[in-house]
């Protein structure tokens, strides 16, 4: 950041302290050079009239000009909020200092671009209109109105990164109002503060979750550029303009109560419990995850009953740092010809095993929120009516230490639920596992011809 913040006041751009104390993170590089949230992405939870948009703007254009052939992706949820930031992006080109870069200036109905001349390129549109879907080589991902961006969009936008050298995707907006399919930014918040985000980064600025609307000290708190570059004029309409709630949401950077509630009713789950299954021959498949902290990684095993009832157990629990990951892979890859699925939860730091479980010929689902969250509903309907087994307590304390341990984290008001921790100190990684195989095994159509042999 130190070196791009110069090119910008060359260019007459000056950053505030706190603009360059987010772009020190959204630009930070590991020792190889890769960004350190090149992974998990980067998100800013960060209120309206604050100047997020100035600040990664600035980052942008001169990150373009900086490196040649960069190419960025900037989209909105919404044809005018995409309109909006565009006209402030050529007010920016059209800067004395930074208009000899510019090339061309391109406006269109959803085609919108800022082309220079070193051969990068920004690109702007609405995900509404369909706006990311089949661009390819894409370095740098802008989703703005990250509070509505839908897991539909994520999956179409997202592998247009996938071929970049370095790539880096920002995620900014708003706390999300309970209507909004704010999944994918709710969870990149929650993941951030459970610990489950080494490879990401989140900034948030808010409000005390009790202030007073009317509170001056809380719009600073919630605002760094009040009163200096936003006025009190300018959020005094804001404040008219809103409901409360909108307010909170919106200009005070409040966020609702994550709820959470116990996790697996724990009477029927050991009721549940059989000590000689008899799963020889059945479809089965296979979920894997690793916990936030890596220390361990659990593969479950799901099997298939011709009258729909299920069985799963912990087929392997280790220490990742004592023992590595790469047994996990081996283990998949010995048992692939006789699974249905091999499925990862794409948050999951599991997701490391993607590129050694391909070039091994495992097909591998990876889940996304909304279908972790309905195999997370599965296995409790299973549960609730007497279709799913599991070995018991001394066959796989780990699993029944994480069933002991979880919680249901609800997303949003539609009844869907994904598991949490009830404390830092439970491991529940080998409940996930088990969750995702039993997905697997009831949704996939793959169904190997050989037989299955039972799995320990």
């Amino acid at each position: 950041m130190p070196y791009v913040a110069k090119v910008a006041e060359q260019f007459g751009i000056r950053f505030d302290e706190w603009q360059n104390d987010i772009g020190s993170l959204i630009l930070g590089k590991d020792a190889t050079g890769k960004y350190v949230a090149g992974v998990g992405g980067v998100g800013l939870s960060i209120c309206r009239q604050t100047g997020k948009t100035f600040l990664i703007g600035g980052l942008i254009t001169c990150l373009c000009i900086i490196d040649k052939n960069t190419t960025v992706l900037w989209t909105a949820h919404r044809t005018r909020t995409s309109g909006e930031t565009f006209r402030s992006m050529i007010s920016l080109a059209n800067n004395s200092k930074i208009e000899p870069f510019v090339q061309t200036i391109r406006r269109g109905n959803g085609k919108e671009e800022i082309s220079f001349t070193n051969g990068s390129r920004i690109l702007f549109g609405a995900r509404e209109q369909g706006f990311g879907r089949g661009f390819q080589n894409i370095d740098i991902e802008i989703f703005d109105e990250a509070q509505i961006l839908t897991e539909k969009a994520l999956d179409d936008m997202l592998p247009a990164t996938s071929t970049a050298h370095n790539a880096l995707t920002v995620y900014m907006g708003t706390p999300p109002r309970p209507s909004d399919p704010g999944e994918v930014f709710k969870l990149m918040r929650e993941n951030a503060l459970n610990g489950e985000a080494s490879d990401s980064v989140w900034v948030e600025f808010g409000a005390d979750r009790d202030a007073k609307p009317e509170d001056r000290n809380q719009w600073q708190k919630a605002n760094p550029s009040y009163p200096h570059r936003t006025s009190e004029a300018a959020i005094l309409r804001l404040k008219k303009q809103l409901g409360e709630d909108s307010f909170r949401r919106e200009c005070l950077g409040i966020w609702d109560e994550t709820a959470e509630s116990e996790g697996l009713p724990l009477k029927l789950w050991r009721e549940s419990a059989v000590e000689d299954p008899q799963v020889a021959g059945l479809p089965a498949a296979c979920g894997l995850d690793m916990s936030p902290d890596r220390q361990s990684l659990a593969i479950g095993t799901a099997f298939l009953n011709p009258n729909g009832t299920a069985h799963v157990e912990l087929a392997k629990f280790e220490d990742a740092h004592a023992n590595g990951i790469a047994w996990a892979a081996d283990w998949v890859a010995e048992h692939w010809p006789r699974l249905t699925a091999c499925t990862i939860d794409s948050y999951s730091p599991a997701m490391v095993l993607l590129p050694e479980l391909e070039a091994r010929h495992v097909k591998v689902t990876v889940s996304r929120t909304r279908k972790t969250a309905d195999a997370c509903g599965r296995l409790v309907d299973m549960l609730n009516a007497g279709k799913l087994t599991h070995r018991p307590a001394h066959h796989a304390q780990a699993l029944e230490n994480a069933v002991n341990g979880c919680a249901r984290r609800t997303l949003g008001q539609s009844g869907l639920f994904t598991w949490s921790r009830k404390n830092a100190d439970v491991n529940i990684c080998p409940l996930i596992a088990v969750t995702l195989a039993l997905d697997g095994v009831c949704t996939s159509k793959r169904r190997p011809g050989r037989k299955m042999r039972v799995m320990h």
